[in-house]
């Protein structure tokens, strides 16, 4: 058992590493930790995802403190919220022009310039190992995945041939873009 424990503090202790290293870099640009989270993840999240409930929920933060990252990256001209299409009180978050730029800045292309230094093989194990450990905390924790729309059960590739929205998303029932299927869902299963 200590053997285990050893093994896993290998793995644990230089991604706490990482993890400080490149949350050492997120204060520039007038920006703090969780408001380039927040960037990042609208950047990646589909229009059934992109809410301050979903935001919550991928951040496993406090309505609170979400609630004070989009009013503070709203008052900053990096997002705008309007209200959703057909569903009353519930609203849209999306990236501003200026959010959209800020976003080439980001802290965490230091560490995308270190990954591209590592052989072709390691970055899929790491890739692999990594998605693995996710997934499995994920679980533990029951929390969402937050996957891609492409690799969900609902996802239906090229159901609509003949249409600018050539897949399928069968829990909404709506056709999706080829961009669409590459983004990230809160209802991903």
């Amino acid at each position: 058992m200590a053997k285990d424990k050893i093994e896993n503090a290998s793995i644990a202790w230089p991604l706490e590493r990482l993890t400080r290293l490149m949350r050492s870099g997120e204060h520039e640009g007038g920006l703090n930790p969780a408001q380039w989270e927040a960037l990042r993840y609208l950047s990646r999240a589909n229009r059934f995802s992109n809410s301050p409930i979903a935001l919550t929920r991928f951040l496993g933060s406090t309505k609170g403190t979400i609630s004070q990252t989009i009013k503070a990256l709203e008052r900053k001209g990096f997002i705008a919220k309007s209200p959703r299409q057909d569903e009353g009180r519930s609203i849209c978050l999306a990236l501003t022009e200026k959010g959209i730029e800020i976003l080439k800045y980001d802290p965490l292309a230091e560490l995308s310039k270190s990954l591209d230094d590592l052989g072709g093989k390691t970055r899929r194990r790491l890739a692999k190992g990594l998605a693995d450990l996710l997934e499995t905390d994920l679980k533990r924790r029951e929390q969402p995945s937050f996957g891609i729309c492409s690799s969900c059960r609902h996802f239906r590739e090229k159901a609509h041939e003949d249409r600018a929205d050539p897949h399928s998303c069968m829990l909404f029932d709506v056709g999706l873009s080829q961009a669409e299927s590459l983004q990230i869902c809160v209802e991903h299963g």
